[in-house]
């Protein structure tokens, strides 16, 4: 992009700048003629701070933004691609013009030089798209989930929204796109393997109407979707509602969603792993998972406990049950010292 064309974009960002930081800076607030958070990356805090008013270029534009404990600077381009962990400067350039909905440009016949573009499928198509989507704070993401009853989104950095996210029915159909949740699917270094697709109605009041509204795609076997860093003890269970319903009782144990019951039982875990809490779902599929991951865990020397909903799943338990009912019927099952450990944290 040319650079003409850049400061363009960053010029029209401005003249919207708290509206962008309401959505890339979502962990700030603001004050005065200022939106404070901690850094670029959207992190808490109020060492940097934006321009929300000002003239459309120069010195004191709107948009204009600098971090007091780094020195760093830049305009709101630059919020985008660190928000969203952007490399290519293509990419932030789509995602501006996404937000500020202005069409995308025509390729250019005479560039010849293409970024070589990820096999789909694949485990770097997965990075990819990861990166490309948002925070979920304030979108139809956080919509969906507090419609289960999920309020609870601390330490969900690994869940993500991307606003049209391609859905293809078939190979002989064309493709579509939704809103998505986007969850990354690690390994045990944290490194991203995979993504996992669910596609949201617009108004964030339920999954998008279409026949398979979930997908996953990237390398699966043994990965999940984490919340929070496992140490000692952990749960893991299937789906990423099941989990994120169980945190609503248990929000300082780190969870892990496997994504189904054949990838709950072939679930990777290492030192100093003692202890793992499996979360099932009432159904054969997560009955032979349980059976399977307990003999894993027996064999690794690390005690299993299954965790068992009233219902059909934890997530049906908190929608029907309520919060309360939950927490009081996963107590029972807890080991006596993750009562204290975990479950206190939740009062």
């Amino acid at each position: 992009m040319a650079r003409h064309d850049a400061s363009q974009l960053a010029q029209r960002l401005g003249r919207q700048a708290e509206a962008v930081c309401r959505h890339y800076l979502s962990a700030g607030y603001r004050e005065g003629r200022y939106w404070l958070v901690g850094d670029v990356r959207n992190t808490p805090g109020r060492s940097m701070f934006v321009r929300l008013k000002g003239a459309d270029s120069g010195r004191g534009a709107a948009g204009k933004w600098t971090d007091a404990a780094t020195g760093e600077h830049g305009d709101l381009l630059d919020v985008i691609r660190e928000s969203c962990g952007l490399i290519d400067f293509k990419d932030v350039a789509e995602e501006a013009r996404t937000f500020l909905s202005l069409p995308h440009p025509e390729p250019d016949p005479d560039h010849q030089r293409r970024p070589a573009s990820a096999p789909a499928g694949s485990p770097e198509a997965a990075r990819r798209l990861f990166a490309m989507s948002r925070p979920v704070t304030g979108t139809v993401v956080e919509s969906y989930l507090r419609k289960r009853g999920i309020t609870a989104l601390h330490g969900t950095g690994s869940l993500r929204f991307h606003p049209r996210c391609y859905y293809r029915p078939d190979e002989h159909s064309p493709t579509e796109t939704w809103p998505a949740m986007i969850a990354s699917v690690t390994d045990l270094d944290g490194r991203i393997t995979g993504v996992h697709r669910t596609w949201l109605s617009p108004e964030g009041n339920g999954k998008a109407p279409i026949d398979t509204p979930r997908r996953a795609m990237g390398d699966l076997l043994g990965h999940a979707v984490r919340f929070g860093t496992a140490h000692d003890v952990i749960a893991a269970g299937e789906g990423i509602e099941t989990i994120l319903s169980l945190r609503m009782a248990l929000p300082g144990l780190p969870m892990a969603a496997a994504l189904s019951a054949a990838h709950l039982a072939a679930i990777l875990f290492r030192a100093p792993l003692r202890r793992l809490y499996i979360a099932r779902d009432d159904d054969p599929a997560g009955d032979g998972a349980r059976d399977s991951l307990v003999e894993r865990t027996q064999t690794a020397g690390i005690e299993a406990i299954v965790l068992s909903p009233t219902l059909g799943d934890f997530n049906e338990d908190l929608r029907t049950l309520g919060i309360g009912a939950l927490r009081a019927a996963i107590r029972q099952q807890l080991a006596p010292e993750d009562v204290a450990r975990f479950l206190t944290l939740a009062a």
